[in-house]
């Protein structure tokens, strides 16, 4: 199992016919933290005349968006779409609209909208997050030259190598990569090494 978020908040804006667009995006994981994200935004830009939203969520599988008094259709349809097509989870987005006096109309406000989800999708730093396990175990400076070699086959992210009196290895692998990956250690140390296994864990492995 794997998804794409997002690592911080980010935001970038553009000006279209004398309009200000601000889009501004959270990692989220519960609605209840992509409320107060939006209330925050609205708190922080009060004279804006919109603060048009959409977030989606793992969590129930959950989707929502709001035009905030812009034409039906015109704000949060055309932010989430932008969301979706990223292929983005567990984000919020809130692009604020300080009005500049020149109408946009229907077609107008979607692209706008639409861009400014998009930069700040663009200012976002991505992640693709996988489900996996932390393995921990040592071995001897003999055997951590076969176990080195191998490691790159399971695509792990190291996390610790402490060379001492015997190497302590700390890696994270990925959930569909674990049998492999006790398979492979145990059978070039001849059971040797002994695994700990730390599972239900998410890292980025990007």
């Amino acid at each position: 199992m794997s998804y794409k978020t997002i690592y911080e908040e980010a935001q970038s804006s553009f000006v279209e016919k004398k309009s200000e667009f601000i889009g501004h995006i959270a990692p989220v994981k519960t609605a209840e933290e992509a409320v107060a994200f939006i209330e925050r935004i609205r708190a922080e830009n009060r004279k804006a005349r919109h603060n048009v939203y959409a977030y989606i969520l793992r969590d129930k599988n959950t989707t929502r968006y709001s035009d905030d008094g812009e034409p039906q259709g015109t704000g949060g349809v055309p932010v989430l779409d932008v969301l979706q097509k990223a292929g983005l989870t567990d984000v919020c987005v809130v692009v604020t609209r300080y009005f500049g006096g020149v109408l946009l109309g229907a077609n107008g406000l979607v692209r706008a909208y639409s861009q400014g989800c998009r930069i700040a999708v663009n200012a976002a730093r991505i992640m693709q997050m996988h489900e996996c396990s932390r393995f921990e175990f040592s071995c001897d400076y003999t055997m951590y030259g076969k176990v080195s070699y191998v490691l790159p086959d399971f695509e792990v992210i190291k996390e610790k190598e402490d060379f001492a009196d015997v190497v302590n290895i700390s890696v994270l692998v990925k959930a569909e990569l674990c049998r492999q990956f006790r398979d492979k250690i145990t059978d070039i140390s001849n059971g040797q090494i002994k695994l700990s296994e730390e599972p239900n864990l998410e890292a980025d492995f990007a």
